[in-house]
This record gives C-alpha cells, sequence and structure tokens, in this order.
C-alpha cells in the first residue's frame, strides 16, 4: 500500500520526499499524505480508494477545463477528453472577430495555431467549449509605467494602520479625524507628501477583509478573504462629511472616545474597530437612505460585486449572529449544517430576513472600495508612476469568508506553513487556507482570478508575498507537526501567465517575495515574465561581509527591511535582541551575550559595506540609517523601497515573528499626522539622498522635478 501510496501522492502533486536544510532526503509520514490526498479530493484510506483515486489522478479533468491557458505567439492545446478525428473549431475574440480552421485531434487533444492578440477568448469545436486565456510575454513594468527603459525608482513601505490624521470640519464636535485607526484619508494625505519627496510608490500591507464581528483578530496576512477589503479603513466622514460622520459619533456618544482613540500610542483594534464600524453603521441607517445619489452608486457597487460580494456580506452577518451569540461558533465548521452551505435554503431565508443586515456589510466594502480608489487616484495625481503597491497575502483564515463562500476551491483541513530550517528547527504551521489546485483547474481558475483582480483594482502595483506558492506549498494537515506535511505543486505555468494577463490589464507591476528556499531556475522564471524578486539588506551577506550595492539584481526590488525584521536603528542598537531574549527567540544554545558579540562583528561588517570613516556606537542610529538608505538608493534595483520606520529613523519594528500578545504587533502608531510626516529635517534630507542616489546611476529626474516642486 506504501508504494501505491507514493504513486497517487505523485500523480496528485504531492511529493513524499523532501530535503531538509541540511540536505537530507526526508519521507513524509502516510498519514499526512491522506490528509493532503483527502483535501484534494482523492481518498486514500483503502486499496480500492488508492486504485480509484490513482486512475482520477492520472486522467486529469475528466472532461475539458472551462479555462485553458495560453502565451501569445505559440500554438494552443485544449483537451478534448474523448474526442477523436477532425474537428472544425472557431475562437471568437474578445476583442471582435472570429477565428476558424480544422485541426485532427491527436490523443485527446486539439491543436490550435498561435494566437498573437492577448486576451479571454471564447472556444467552440464539435459542441466543446471553454475560455482560452492568452497571455502576453511578460508583466505591465516599471518600464511601461514611466516610458523609461532604465528606470531607477523608490518609494516608502507604509503600516496603513499606523497613520494619524487630524480632523477636517468645523472647530468643535465636527472635528474628528481618524478615531485611532490609520484610514484611506490619511494614505490620501500621505501619499501627496510622499510624492512630493520623489517617491513613486507607496507598498501596503494587506487591506484584505478581516471579521468584522472580532476586531481582536487583526493581523493583516491572516484575513477572511483576499476578495474584499478591511472597511476599519475606511473613513466616515469621507462618505457624508464631517459634520455627518460627527453628528452620528455624538448620537453613539463616542465622540470623546474616539478622541481618546486617536492619542493612544497604539492601535485600540477591539474598541476603536467596534467605535468605527458603528459610526459606518449609523450613517448606513440615517445619512445613505438621505443620499439617492449615493444610494444609486452603491446600487450599481453592489451589482457589479455579484455573487462573490453577497456571499461576503452574509458570511459577516452569519459570523455576527453566530459568534456574537456563541463565541465557540467562531468558525463556520461548528455552525448549524444548514449555514455551512452559503447556496442552501437556511442560508437564503436568513439573507432575505436580515436583508438589512446583509447590505450594511456590502455597504462597508462598498466604503472601502471607494476610500482606497480615492487613495490611489491621490498617489497618481500628485505625480507618483506607480501609486499604491496592495500586498496579497499568501492564503486566508480557513474559518472566513473566502473559505465559506467557495469551500470546493480550498483545502479544508490543511494548513500552509514551512518545513523545519536552519532558523526554525521545528517548521511552521501558519493556520491559513490555500487554494486546492484541483479545484483551480476545474473551476477555470475563477478564484484566483477574481483574488488577483481585487487586489489589482485599486493599485498601480501588487506584492504578492511567498510568490514560490504559484509553484509549490508546505502544506500541514491539521493537528499534525509542522514538519510532518508535504509539498503540494501547483499548475505554475497556468498561474504566471494569468498574472501577467490581468497584470497588462490593470496596468498594474507585479513583485514578489521570493525569500527563503527558493526552486531552482525560480527567480529565472519570474525574471521572464518581468516579475520582481526582492532582496532585502540583511540577507545579502555571506558569513563576514555584505554584498556590494553594484552587485544586487537589477531585476529585483531593493529593501532596506520589512515587516518581520527588525528597523535599522533598532538593529544597531541591538534592541530587537532586547525583545527577543525574554521571549526565548534568540535561536537554540545562543544566549543574549553571545548574540550581543555576533552583533558588534555584524555591524562592522555593516559598516564596512555602507558606511565611511569611524564606526558609529551602537546608541547612535542616524548616521546608519542615513547610510544604509543611501547605499540601497545606489544598487542598480529597478524599484527601492524603504519602510517608513527607516525613513522616520525608528527603533521599532511592526512585527515580531514568534510572538502574539507579547510584542504589540501590528499596534504601533506612528507619532505625527501623515500629512507632516516628512516635515523634519533630518528626514527631508535623508530622503534627498536617497531619490540623488537613485538619480546618480539614471538620468531621469522626474523624482527631483517633484521634489522641488
Amino acid at each position: 500500500m506504501d508504494d501505491s501510496l507514493r504513486d497517487l501522492a505523485r500523480a496528485a502533486g504531492v511529493s513524499p520526499t523532501w530535503f531538509d536544510a541540511f540536505g537530507r532526503p526526508q519521507t513524509v509520514p502516510t498519514d499526512a499524505l491522506r490528509a493532503i490526498l483527502g483535501a484534494l479530493g482523492l481518498p486514500a484510506d483503502s486499496e480500492s480508494d488508492l486504485a480509484d483515486s490513482l486512475a482520477r489522478a492520472r486522467q486529469g479533468v475528466a472532461t475539458t477545463p472551462p479555462l485553458v491557458t495560453a502565451d501569445a505567439g505559440t500554438p494552443v492545446r485544449v483537451h478534448m477528453p474523448g474526442a477523436t478525428g477532425r474537428k472544425r473549431w472557431h475562437v471568437t475574440l474578445e476583442g471582435g472577430g472570429v477565428v476558424e480552421g480544422e485541426a485532427e485531434v491527436e490523443g485527446g487533444v486539439l491543436t490550435l495555431p498561435a494566437f498573437d492578440m492577448p486576451g479571454y477568448h471564447a472556444f467552440e469545436a464539435g459542441g466543446t467549449r471553454t475560455t482560452l486565456a492568452v497571455a502576453p510575454a511578460r508583466c505591465f513594468d516599471l518600464s511601461d509605467a514611466t516610458g523609461d527603459g532604465d528606470p531607477r525608482l523608490w518609494g516608502l513601505a507604509v503600516q496603513l494602520y499606523a497613520l494619524r490624521r487630524q480632523g477636517r470640519g468645523t472647530p468643535g464636535k465636527d472635528v474628528l479625524g481618524e478615531g485611532g485607526i490609520g484610514d484611506f484619508t490619511a494614505l490620501s494625505d500621505f501619499a501627496r507628501v510622499a510624492a512630493a519627496q520623489g517617491a513613486s510608490a507607496l507598498v501596503l500591507s494587506p487591506v484584505h477583509a478581516p471579521f468584522s464581528a472580532d476586531t481582536h483578530h487583526f493581523s493583516p496576512y491572516a484575513p477572511s478573504s483576499r476578495l474584499f477589503l478591511n472597511a476599519l479603513h475606511a473613513d466616515p466622514s469621507a462618505l457624508f462629511g464631517p459634520a455627518a460622520a460627527a453628528a452620528a459619533a455624538a448620537s453613539l456618544d463616542l465622540h470623546d472616545q474616539l478622541i481618546n482613540f486617536e492619542r493612544a500610542d497604539t492601535v485600540q483594534w477591539h474598541a476603536a474597530g467596534d467605535a468605527r464600524l458603528a459610526v459606518l453603521r449609523k450613517l448606513y441607517e440615517i445619512e445613505l437612505p438621505r443620499h439617492a445619489d449615493m444610494q444609486a452608486d452603491f446600487a450599481a457597487f453592489r451589482a457589479e460585486g455579484g455573487e462573490a460580494l453577497e456571499d461576503h456580506a452574509r458570511f459577516e452577518a452569519l459570523h455576527a449572529k453566530m459568534f456574537g451569540s456563541d463565541p465557540g461558533k467562531w468558525h463556520w465548521r461548528t455552525w448549524p449544517e444548514g449555514f455551512q452551505d452559503p447556496r442552501g435554503a437556511a442560508v437564503a431565508a436568513f439573507a432575505r430576513k436580515s436583508a438589512s443586515e446583509v447590505g450594511f456589510y456590502a455597504f462597508l466594502q462598498y466604503a472601502a472600495a471607494r476610500g482606497l480608489a480615492d487613495a490611489q487616484a491621490a498617489a497618481r495625481a500628485a505625480g507618483m508612476p506607480i501609486g499604491l503597491i496592495s500586498d496579497l497575502a499568501v492564503g486566508s483564515d480557513g474559518g472566513g469568508s473566502q473559505a465559506w463562500s467557495r469551500p470546493q476551491d480550498m483545502l479544508i483541513g490543511l494548513s500552509i506553513g514551512a518545513p523545519p530550517d536552519l532558523l526554525n528547527s521545528i517548521g511552521q504551521a501558519w493556520g491559513l487556507s490555500a487554494f486546492s489546485p484541483r479545484a483551480m483547474v476545474e473551476s477555470g481558475f475563477r478564484s484566483f482570478l477574481g483574488m488577483l483582480r481585487a487586489t489589482m483594482a485599486h493599485a498601480g502595483g501588487v506584492r504578492i508575498d511567498h510568490i514560490m506558492g504559484l509553484m509549490r506549498l508546505w502544506m500541514v494537515p491539521d493537528g499534525a507537526k509542522p514538519s510532518e506535511g508535504a509539498y503540494l505543486a501547483y499548475p505554475f505555468d497556468d498561474l504566471m501567465r494569468l498574472v501577467a494577463l490581468e497584470s497588462q490589464r490593470h496596468r498594474t507591476i507585479v513583485t514578489g517575495e521570493d525569500l527563503g528556499t527558493v526552486p531552482e531556475g525560480f527567480r529565472e522564471k519570474l525574471q521572464q515574465r518581468s516579475i520582481m524578486g526582492m532582496q532585502v539588506l540583511w540577507f545579502e551577506r555571506d558569513a563576514t561581509s555584505y554584498t556590494a550595492a553594484a552587485d544586487y539584481r537589477p531585476t529585483a526590488t531593493a529593501v532596506t527591511g520589512t515587516h518581520d525584521l527588525p528597523t535599522i536603528a533598532g538593529w544597531w542598537s541591538g534592541r530587537d535582541i532586547t525583545w527577543r531574549t525574554p521571549l526565548g527567540l534568540l535561536g537554540e544554545g545562543i544566549d543574549e551575550a553571545q548574540e550581543r558579540t555576533n552583533r558588534e562583528a555584524d555591524r562592522k561588517a555593516l559598516w564596512t559595506a555602507i558606511g565611511t570613516g569611524a564606526e558609529p556606537a551602537s546608541d547612535d542610529t542616524e548616521p546608519v540609517v542615513d547610510a544604509a538608505i543611501t547605499y540601497v538608493g545606489r544598487t542598480p534595483a529597478p524599484l527601492v523601497v524603504i519602510p517608513l520606520e527607516d525613513a522616520l529613523g525608528l527603533i521599532e519594528q511592526p512585527n515580531l515573528p514568534g510572538t502574539v500578545d507579547e510584542h504589540p504587533n501590528w499596534r504601533r502608531r506612528f507619532t505625527v499626522e501623515a500629512g507632516q510626516m516628512l516635515d523634519a529635517p533630518e528626514v527631508k534630507a535623508r530622503l534627498a539622498k536617497l531619490d540623488d542616489a537613485r538619480r546618480d546611476g539614471h538620468a531621469d529626474t522626474a523624482g527631483q522635478k517633484r521634489r522641488q516642486a
């Protein structure tokens, strides 16, 4: 049975073996293989199960899939199982026109001539219909966005929740700010001042939809759905004006609380989030009925959102009802059976009975989408050639809206994670659900395309978190150890074609987080599609020295850090060591003294690479911040991204991996209003040096012109 199980695993794209960080072969436990295969719809509990599942896995899709991908300029292969002989075919092009021909079906495959025009074209032959997704050779890239063949741009990475914004309106009770959570209006304000300094882009952490009924659940990388937005970032004042928002807050006796939330050093997600939703609900109930124009606009938005939006709104309303009455019913799989089926009679009856409630959650998405679109428009109007770069998280919470709405598309019972490596000896399981690769093909990549389009809708770029997940993911069965997972293959070529096609249609650049163990040849495939990888200052080194700026890849985004890493000032001063020591996060066999000794050597190596003159003391961080940012600016990277924490010279990082409440993850706020954050002389000077470093390697002066303006 073990041989048959391994044969089935390979046929299904599950690797029964893998190599650890030391190059030693490891075998996936049989129970884990069975669990993963079961989640793929290929049961393997008996010999008969194995035989049936193996036959189905080898057969592939039993009918012509609803969507076939191909590259422009190359022949298109359409699988037509069971078909034989010559077939007359015709293709209706998306842009108009029909192409017809005749071809022989050989081995169940009909081969069409190449199509030069990218798009979604309708194919028909002998009663068989499918969509041909013909992809361009590459993604929309920085050269397309700027008209420059050798762009050298820079941008800032921003934690949206951390932004502050003063209120707008008549002094007194009419003045409300962001209510303790950074909003899209604050983002618009910041985009304008960043553009004035020469920035071409703002990279956001994910703004995917969380769980409205549980504002304790606020990690941006564990969303309820990657199809929709975080309504906690919607500015109530942007909908019906500051006076209406202030009146709504006053009617709920929230005005003073909101002021206190705004003054806090950290985001009070639960209290401030609930207050934000309460104000938005009041506006939905009182103001929306008074504004016919917005009613019509909202109705059009809801109609365009279709089934996916209605499913999300119904889930939100159901989740509020179930979780609100019983905290043990947080996950939809604990709900009464009738409510677990989004297409069932019970859910339909609930939606009819609770139409206003469902409408409110659709309205939240309307408010969020308007705000994000306005922020992107503000960035572009201010002169940014890219504007916002949205972050696409690697997965969604299995208890959320996306998994409930289309469970057939998800790997229920499995979690995305990572195998053991040199930094984490037990591996990782992140509690995130992933798409089923088999369901992707069978559904015509419906959910994947919906997710891409949602992420690109109001952005000039997209950052794909853990982009290796387009090729393979480490999947861990629920209840198993992280080390007891397996690599699951994905239809990489299909997904890359769809990313390129949607990128060109939305005119969005694409960058991928390709850190960690990268499969051989993977980065070359990204480069072929004009998808930028990522190089992080801290990782560009060997045992004794850092990579020279000139040796960075010209095909990757260069960054000084990420939200999971120490800031420049924090690293130089050892602040991260101070945090990690009492939490036991230094690594096996390493104590604080050894870590600080190691850091002394690392500081020397870094300063040798980036600095001039005497090495600054560990508490003298400003010259190091300046030097590091300028150093990365001198790389040949087409885009350099600086975390805003580094641009400001801050010592604390947004997130500390390995912690939940022990560190204020995703909660720290900036101290200055968004529109004034870059006004400090040292910050202006730092960004001017970065802008100069970028232009020193290139003749383009667009950034300089914006900065002088």
